[in-house]
This record gives structure tokens, C-alpha cells and sequence, in this order.
């Protein structure tokens, strides 16, 4: 009316403007109500990028059709969750299949059926150990994640005793995006906690206002920070480093032997062996990157590309090495009668027993099941490897090596794609790096990594405009007593477990 439209005007418009209504409407439902419609996609967050992924879902009138969401939760606070777990619940009730691989407690109490699969990773795992609803999860002595959720386990996580810090970062005048202004002290050496609600201003933040300004102000010149008055405190870190979930490498080459360099002294101890001494065999030989050992075929790579013309190209493994990477007179060398081949199919797990005696080895493939990455294949290709699993094998690299300056690591959300159990392994890694003086700030949504924190900083009240702002700051307990704090009601209840 309010346009003038005359009556058939109005006909005509009525379904396109059902739609946009609807469309708009599932934006509002998955908690993205505060995006301006022409926001270009770049500037989203990760979480807010699926949300809006899922409302193509959602602002469809599909029935009897299936859908699989894998961590549709990566991003959201759980006061998000909640919103999202009734936008998957409206797609089901439509007559529709919704599968999720999740590890989120909210998500899982939601569902109607819960499969938990395990016992363990890799090859300790494959296994269904419970099937039903989520109160018979709660009770079964089988289930890990039921122990979790029901409070029988994690009871170090939910009652830990915050640490006290040694200095602060100070950030003052950050305006970039939706900040307002917002000053704020970061506290070192200890485990320091961002959170708020999605769309508050965390990585805002975190990483593109006080990450890039510690770059520019001590490191690097050319690092471009968004709008901030000053940052002090920078005499008591010798470094800054960035933990992101960006892959490790995009060759698919690259594997966790060789980003961890656990690879050199497995090579050397092929080549200290009576066997390639005896054939003249050094390590150089025992490497798929050189063409001394390495299959001429495929050129170490393992498999061959078929370009298809029009089509996508087609891998397939090498018939001449049959995907082993190297010449049949390498396979022929064998410590403790395994191949080199044989040895990069292994889980680090496995290589860390097979190499008992090789102190260097097992230095390394430590510092991999420390982080939880213990089912991981050395040889499996970067390219496969999830977000959260790069992610975490970049810490492993940083524990494996010789470094040992006051380093600020700067994370975001590295618990994506973690079971509780892997997250008890993250957090002994996290206080493990705090005693050797080094200090965390982390951006994370986790209930109960955000319990294991020394020091919490809220962003909100809410999203876009109307977040920004610190709500409230201190240890979990402190923030749990904060009514204003979307945070400190998640953590009241996780206490309360």
C-alpha cells in the first residue's frame, strides 16, 4: 500500500514478496537479523557464512528430502545454537531427514536419535557404541560423550583454578567494524578467553585490530590493523604467532611427517640401517620429494592425474609404485621389517611405538598425540586434512621444535571438530605451553574450554551494531554471576552439570 500498488500490481507481486519475506525470515531465525542485506560475503565470519548457507535449506519448500550438515555449529556461541537447533527442528517437522556430525551438547540433547561412533580414532574407531535417544546416551556406561554431557566426566575442566598473570597487552581506541571504541587489558601468561555472542566483534578484535597491531608495532610494518588508538605492553613478548585454521600447505605433497619434520630422522634411521649401508643407500634416498628414491612415474606423488578435457581432472593411484611413492629397490630396505612406505601408512600412534629407541622420532610424534592427532596417518596428504586438524597440527610443529621466546599465540576457535575427550588433550597442551611462559588468547565458544580459562573477555550485548562493547571480564566464576552476560548464563548451567 504504501507503494501505491494498484490491485493487479499487487497480484502479481504478491509471490515474489511471500518470498523475500520468507527468505528474510529464515535470516532472522538462524540469528542473522543484524546483516545489512548488500554486506559483501568476504566480511562475514565462518559461522555467519554458514548460517547463510543454511537458509538456502531453509527458505526452500522441499519435502522428503535429506540433509547432511557437518558442524553446522562451528562459529555459534550457544545462545546461536539454540536458534539454529530450531531452524534444523522446522526442516525435520517440513518431512524432511536431517543427518548432523556434531559434537555440541545442545545439538546433541536436541536430537531425536543419537549414533556415537568410536570407541577411539583411526583405527581404534569405525565402530557404532551406542545408538537410541540422548536421555539413554546420558546414562551409558559405553558412551564417552554420555560421561561428558551427564558431568561423570571433565570434572578438571569445570572446576579449574584460574591462574595469575605475568603482565598485559593494553589495546585502547579499537573502533574497526562494529568496535566501539572498546578498550581492554590482555592478560600474559595465562589461558585468556575471547567469547560473545556471533557477530559481536571477537575476531574483529582478536585478530584483524590487536593481532595485526602487535605485528606492526614490533614485527612487521607492513601488517595492516583496522583503526585502534595505541597497544602497549609489548616489552614482555618476544613474539606474536597466529594459530588459524588456514591449510598447512596446498601441495598434496605436503603430510604431517613432513610439516613436523618427523620425516629427517626417519629417513636417517632407514639409512643407518645395515641393509642401505650395504647397498649405499643415504637418506636422501628415502624421500618421494627427490629423484634419487622416488618413483619416475608418478614423480613421488603416488597417484596420476587424467586430465578429462572438459571434466574435472581424475586421480588414480600409480601403477607402477601402486601408490607407494617410491622404486621397488627403496621398498626392498626394511627396519624392523617395515618399509618406509609401510611407516608413512602408520598412525602416529603406531609409529610412536614402532620406533622405540629413536629418541628424535618419538620427540615429535609425541608433541602429534599430545594435541590429539594420534590417529593420523604420517603420510596423509595436507590437502585432506580438516580445518581443526591443520590447525592443531600447527601447535604440534610449534611443541616440536626448539624455540623457546615468550610467544602470544593467537587462536580462533581451535576446538572445531573436537570431541570432549580431544579437548581434555588440547587444554594439557595449552597449560603445557603456559608453563614453558609462553600466553594464550583464544577466540572460542566452547563452554567448557571457556571453564578451563584463566581470564574471559565477553564481547556483546549482541551482533553488528548493537555489539562491540565488553560486557564483562574476569575468571569463568566471575562472569557466571554477570545477568547482562549471554556467556555467563552458558556457564552458570555447565557449572551447575
Amino acid at each position: 500500500d504504501a507503494l501505491g500498488l494498484g490491485d493487479r500490481e499487487r497480484e502479481i507481486a504478491r509471490e515474489p514478496i511471500r518470498q523475500i519475506d520468507d527468505r528474510i525470515g529464515y535470516l532472522k531465525t538462524v540469528g542473522l537479523d543484524y546483516l545489512e542485506l548488500d554486506r559483501p560475503l568476504r566480511t562475514l565470519s565462518g559461522g555467519e557464512t554458514q548460517r547463510v548457507a543454511l537458509t538456502g535449506a531453509l527458505g526452500g519448500d522441499l519435502v522428503n528430502m535429506l540433509y547432511v550438515l557437518d558442524d553446522p555449529t562451528a562459529g555459534l556461541h550457544p545462545k546461536d545454537v539454540r536458534r539454529l537447533c530450531g531452524a534444523i527442528q522446522a526442516l525435520r517437522d517440513r518431512g524432511n531427514t536431517v543427518i548432523v556430525v556434531e559434537h555440541n551438547e545442545t545439538m546433541i540433547e536436541m536430537a531425536d536419535r543419537v549414533v556415537e561412533i568410536g570407541p577411539g580414532a583411526g583405527s581404534d574407531g569405525g565402530r557404532i557404541v551406542f545408538e537410541g535417544t540422548p536421555k539413554q546416551l546420558l546414562r551409558s556406561k559405553n558412551s564417552l560423550t554420555g560421561q561428558y554431557l551427564s558431568g561423570r566426566r571433565g570434572l578438571s575442566l569445570r572446576h579449574h583454578t584460574a591462574r595469575t598473570p605475568r603482565g598485559r597487552v593494553t589495546l585502547r581506541g579499537a573502533c574497526g567494524h562494529n568496535l566501539q571504541h572498546l578498550d581492554d587489558d590482555f592478560p600474559l601468561g595465562v589461558h585468556c578467553v575471547v567469547t560473545g555472542v556471533s557477530g559481536s566483534g571477537k575476531s574483529t578484535l582478536v585478530q584483524e585490530t590487536l593481532f595485526r597491531a602487535i605485528q606492526a608495532e614490533k614485527f612487521d610494518p607492513s601488517a595492516k590493523p583496522l583503526p585502534y588508538g595505541s597497544v602497549s605492553g609489548l616489552g614482555q613478548i618476544q613474539d606474536c604467532m597466529l594459530v588459524d585454521q588456514s591449510p598447512i600447505s596446498r601441495s598434496p605433497r605436503s603430510c604431517p611427517a613432513t610439516y613436523l619434520k618427523v620425516f629427517d630422522p626417519i629417513r636417517k634411521v632407514f639409512a643407518d640401517s645395515t641393509e642401505a649401508r650395504a647397498r649405499g643407500l643415504t637418506a636422501s634416498h628415502f624421500t618421494f620429494n627427490s629423484d634419487s628414491g622416488r618413483c619416475p612415474e608418478c614423480e613421488g606423488a603416488g597417484v596420476l592425474e587424467v586430465d578429462m578435457q572438459f571434466l574435472a581432472d581424475v586421480s588414480m593411484q600409480c601403477p607402477e609404485c601402486r601408490g607407494t611413492r617410491y622404486r621397488d629397490d627403496i621398498l626392498k630396505v626394511r627396519y624392523r621389517d617395515r618399509s618406509i612406505a609401510d611407516v608413512l601408512n602408520m598412525s602416529a600412534r603406531t609409529a610412536f611405538d614402532f620406533f622405540r629407541g629413536a629418541v628424535k622420532v618419538q620427540a615429535r610424534l609425541k608433541r602429534m598425540i599430545d594435541v590429539g592427532l594420534g590417529y593420523l596417518a604420517l603420510g596423509q596428504s595436507a590437502t585432506t586434512l580438516s580445518s581443526g586438524e591443520g590447525q592443531r597440527l600447527k601447535l604440534a610443529a610449534f611443541l616440536a621444535s626448539a624455540k623457546r621466546k615468550r610467544t602470544l599465540f593467537v587462536m580462533d576457535e581451535p576446538t572445531t571438530g573436537l570431541h570432549f575427550d580431544d579437548l581434555l588433550r588440547l587444554v594439557d597442551c595449552f597449560d603445557a605451553l603456559i608453563a614453558d611462559g609462553h600466553s594464550l588468547l583464544v577466540v572460542e565458544h566452547n563452554p567448557l574450554l571457556m571453564l578451563s580459562a584463566d581470564h574471559i573477555i565477553d564481547l556483546g550485548p549482541a551482533a553488528g551494531e548493537h555489539g562491540g562493547r565488553v560486557v564483562a571480564t574476569g575468571t569463568p566464576s566471575e562472569i557466571a554471576a554477570v545477568s547482562a552476560s549471554e556467556t555467563g548464563k552458558v556457564l552458570k548451567a555447565e557449572m551447575s552439570r
